[in-house]
């Protein structure tokens, strides 16, 4: 049973790789139906002082996938940062860095997913309210993909779809990288990982790039 939070001094021992196959770990428990049971009242009483999570997860909005949920992770676990397509802005960067500079999180880890709606909005080159703005984070991705994939260059191919949610997510990487001097530096420190999967609607499996 899962009944006792991270504390600064166990968060303090995990490195960047055993934290990232953790939550692979955690992943596999979901996928074989064997999430662990949690004592949410424990921890809750327990974290009310201080958190020490040991990840951020940049997910996409999507209902689908719930990253606590098919990570297996509990209260005090993991920051969570959500935004439809996974990608990064000004606010998102500054999550990120406080999660990982400030809280002491080891690893940054983007999260998109199969058949993703605005990565398929952005393939379809929707234009709708404020929805606009937010595709054109992810039209880059769009545009590598058509260079790399055959076919339509629209949501009606498969894996024009896939490949653009990849691109998508190594791009918003790359970033970070770019955008985030303190990231950068952290991870060419050793201090963090900064790595990119994506979820399987299909089977509930994340897996790495």
């Amino acid at each position: 049973m899962k009944n006792r939070a991270i504390t600064k001094q166990v968060q303090h021992k995990m490195t960047p790789k055993s934290v990232l196959q953790d939550l692979l770990d955690g992943n596999q428990r979901f996928v074989n139906g064997k999430s662990q049971t949690v004592d949410n009242k424990a921890l809750i009483s327990q974290v009310t002082g201080g958190q020490f999570p040991k990840a951020v997860i940049l997910s996409c909005i999507d209902s689908r996938v719930p990253v606590e949920t098919v990570l297996d992770q509990a209260i005090g676990d993991i920051f969570v940062s959500r935004v439809a397509g996974n990608f990064e802005n000004t606010d998102i960067l500054g999550s990120l860095e406080y999660s990982c500079k400030v809280a002491g999180s080891k690893l940054v880890l983007v999260m998109g997913h199969e058949a993703c709606g605005a990565v398929k909005a952005a393939c379809d080159g929707v234009k709708l309210g404020n929805i606009t703005h937010l595709l054109s984070n992810i039209l880059p991705a769009v545009h590598k993909s058509a260079k790399e994939v055959e076919g339509d260059a629209n949501s009606s191919n498969k894996a024009f779809v896939a490949k653009t949610v990849e691109n998508n997510v190594q791009l918003t990487i790359k970033r970070i990288r770019e955008k985030s001097p303190i990231l950068k530096e952290m991870e060419d420190n050793g201090e963090i990982f900064i790595v990119g999967s994506v979820y399987s609607l299909q089977t509930g499996k994340v897996e790495m790039l």
